[in-house]
C-alpha cells in the first residue's frame, strides 16, 4: 500500500519535506523539469502583507511607500474586502518559496508543486530570465542595496534620500535596458567595484561637462550637435541610466542610488512581459503534479476534491459581462493554451495541422513544452500558439472603436480564418511591451546653452500621455537634473502633436 503523504489538514515540517521529495520526484522523472535549488519558508499572514508592500522581495531597502502600501493591504485584509496569496516565490537560488502558515497540508502541497517547480523551471530557463536576470547574486545585492540606503540617511539625512528615491521610483519603468547588451549582468560584480566606479565616473563625468563652453565669445558651434550626441550616448531611453551619468549635479551617492533602482527595475523586467506564460506554467506544472500524486495514491480523493476546488478558482474566467471582468485571467488563458498544446501534440484534428504542422501529433508533450517555456514570452507565445478551437472557447471576436469614425463600434474580426488569425495578432499585441508601454528618450541637451534636457514620446495610434501623470513624472526627472526638461510627443512622421516644459523645484536650504 502506498504510503499518504499527510492525513488531515494538519501538517508539521517533515509534513513539508515529505511533500517537496514527492513533487520533486514527479516534477524531475516525469516531466523533466530543471529546477534550482528550493528554500522553503512558513510565514504568517502579516509578514505576507509585509512581503506585498517590499514587491515580494525577502530583503529590501526602507521607504515610505512600502509603509504605504502596508498600510492599505492590511487594512483590505482586515475588513475582509481582499484574500492574501497562497503563497510568494523569488527569482532566486536557491529559489525561495513563501508558504502561508494557514494552508491546509492539500494547500502546502499545491503551492509546493505551483511555486517550487512550476515558477521555479521557467525562471531558471526561460530566456527572457535567463538575459536579464542575475539567481545567483541578486539576494547579495538586496542586502548591500539596504544596507547603503541606510549609510546614505544616515550620512546625508532620510529626506534628502527620500527625496532621491521617489524620483527614481518614479522613473522606474523607464530605468529599463530593452535590448541585451554584450556583457550579462552580474550583481555580485557590480556591488564589489560599486565604490571604485562611483569614483572614476566622477572623473569621466567632470571631463565631460568641462568641454562646455563658459564664455559668451566662443560659438555654440565649438561642440557640435553630432558629437555632444555621441558623448552623452543618445538617443537614450534608459532614462535612470542617462541621470545616472549626465545628471550635472547629482552626489555620488545619488548616482549609487539611481544604480540600485535601475538594477531592480531590470530585474523585474521579464515578468512584466511573461505574466502569461510563468503562471500558465507553474498552472500546468501543479496540475500535472497534483493529479500523479492522487493517481499514486499519496494524496486521498478528498485531498484531491480539495485541489480541484482552489484550481478551478484560480482559473476561473468571468464573461465580458460579469462585474469581476478585467481582462483576461492570465492563469485562466495560459493555463488553457498549455492544456491545448498538450491535446495539438497528442490528438490533434485536421484544423490543427493546417495551423501547428511542426506540433501536431508529435507526441512528445513536456519534450514541446519545455521548448515553448523556455523560448517564449507573452507576446510570441500568443502570437504563435492560440488555437482557433481556444479562440472558439473562450468566444473571442475584435472591435473596432475609433472616435474618429462616424459608424460607431464594429465587428472586426469574427470567427473564420481570416477572423482568428486578426484576432490573435491583436490580442498578442495587448502583450508586447514595446507597444504598451510608452516609448520616450532622451534625443538632446544643450549643453552650450540653457542645459535643457529634451525628451520625445514616440506615439503609438494616438495614445498620448496623461497630461497631469506625465508632469508629475517630468517633474521628478527636472529634479534631478537640475535644469529644464522638455517632452515633446511627437507622431510616426515626428509632428509635434503636444509639449511639456517643467523646471527644477528649489533645493530646500536644509540639505542644499
Amino acid at each position: 500500500m502506498t504510503e499518504r503523504l499527510f492525513e488531515g489538514a494538519d501538517w508539521d515540517f517533515h509534513t513539508l519535506q515529505r511533500i517537496t521529495d514527492a513533487c520533486e520526484v514527479v516534477a524531475t522523472k516525469d516531466l523533466g523539469l530543471d529546477v534550482y535549488p528550493n528554500q522553503i519558508e512558513v510565514i504568517t499572514a502579516e509578514q505576507m502583507l509585509d512581503a506585498y508592500s517590499s514587491v515580494g522581495m525577502p530583503l529590501f531597502y526602507k521607504h515610505w511607500s512600502f509603509g504605504k502600501q502596508f498600510a492599505f493591504h492590511e487594512a483590505s485584509y482586515r475588513k475582509g474586502l481582499m484574500g492574501l496569496a497562497y503563497e510568494i516565490v523569488i527569482n532566486s537560488s536557491p529559489c525561495i518559496s513563501y508558504l502561508m502558515e494557514e494552508n491546509t497540508a492539500t494547500m502546502q502541497t499545491l503551492v509546493i508543486a505551483h511555486a517550487a517547480f512550476g515558477h521555479n523551471h521557467f525562471f531558471k530557463n526561460n530566456y527572457l530570465f535567463k538575459q536579464w536576470t542575475d539567481a545567483d547574486g541578486i539576494l547579495d545585492y538586496l542586502d548591500f542595496a539596504k544596507t547603503y540606503v541606510m549609510q546614505c540617511e544616515e550620512r546625508y539625512g532620510r529626506v534628502e534620500v527620500e527625496r532621491t528615491l521617489d524620483a527614481a521610483h518614479a522613473l522606474m519603468s523607464h530605468g529599463i535596458d530593452r535590448y541585451p547588451g554584450k556583457k550579462k549582468l552580474d550583481l555580485r560584480a557590480e556591488e564589489k567595484r560599486a565604490g571604485r566606479r562611483r569614483q572614476h565616473e566622477e572623473e569621466v563625468f567632470n571631463d565631460l561637462w568641462r568641454t562646455v563652453p563658459k564664455g559668451a565669445a566662443k560659438s555654440r558651434s565649438a561642440l557640435s550637435i553630432e558629437r555632444r550626441r555621441k558623448l552623452l550616448g543618445l538617443p537614450q531611453e534608459n532614462l535612470l541610466y542617462f541621470l545616472e551619468k549626465s545628471a550635472p549635479r547629482l552626489a555620488p551617492w545619488q548616482r549609487e542610488l539611481l544604480r540600485i533602482v535601475r538594477h531592480i527595475a531590470q530585474y523585474f523586467y521579464p515578468q512584466s512581459q511573461t505574466k502569461v506564460m510563468n503562471e500558465g506554467t507553474a498552472t500546468y506544472v501543479h496540475y500535472r503534479i497534483m493529479t500523479k500524486l492522487h493517481e499514486q495514491g499519496r494524496i486521498t480523493d478528498g485531498n484531491f476534491l480539495e485541489f480541484l476546488g482552489s484550481h478551478t478558482n484560480v482559473v476561473f474566467q468571468p464573461e465580458f459581462d460579469d462585474p469581476r471582468f478585467s481582462g483576461f485571467n492570465p492563469y485562466a488563458l495560459g493555463f488553457a493554451v498549455m492544456q491545448d498544446i498538450e491535446r495539438i501534440v497528442t490528438k490533434p484534428e485536421d484544423e490543427d495541422r493546417e495551423w501547428f504542422p511542426d506540433i501536431a501529433g508529435k507526441g512528445d508533450v513536456m519534450g514541446v513544452l519545455r521548448d515553448v517555456w523556455a523560448n517564449y514570452r507573452d507576446e510570441s507565445f500568443i502570437a504563435q500558439f492560440l488555437s482557433p478551437k481556444l479562440m472558439r472557447h473562450f468566444r473571442m471576436f475584435h472591435l473596432h472603436d475609433d472616435p474618429e469614425e462616424r459608424a460607431g463600434i464594429r465587428v472586426d474580426a469574427i470567427h473564420d480564418e481570416r477572423g482568428f488569425r486578426r484576432v490573435r495578432r491583436e490580442l498578442a499585441r495587448q502583450h508586447d511591451v514595446g507597444f504598451i508601454d510608452a516609448n520616450i528618450e532622451v534625443v538632446d541637451v544643450d549643453l552650450s546653452g540653457d542645459r535643457r534636457l529634451i525628451l520625445h514620446h514616440h506615439v503609438i495610434k494616438g495614445s498620448q500621455l496623461n497630461e497631469t501623470d506625465a508632469k508629475r513624472v517630468l517633474q521628478h526627472l527636472a529634479d534631478l537634473w537640475t535644469y529644464d526638461v522638455a517632452l515633446i510627443e511627437v507622431d510616426a512622421n515626428d509632428k509635434v502633436m503636444r509639449e511639456y516644459v517643467v523646471s527644477p523645484r528649489p533645493i530646500p536650504a536644509a540639505v542644499a
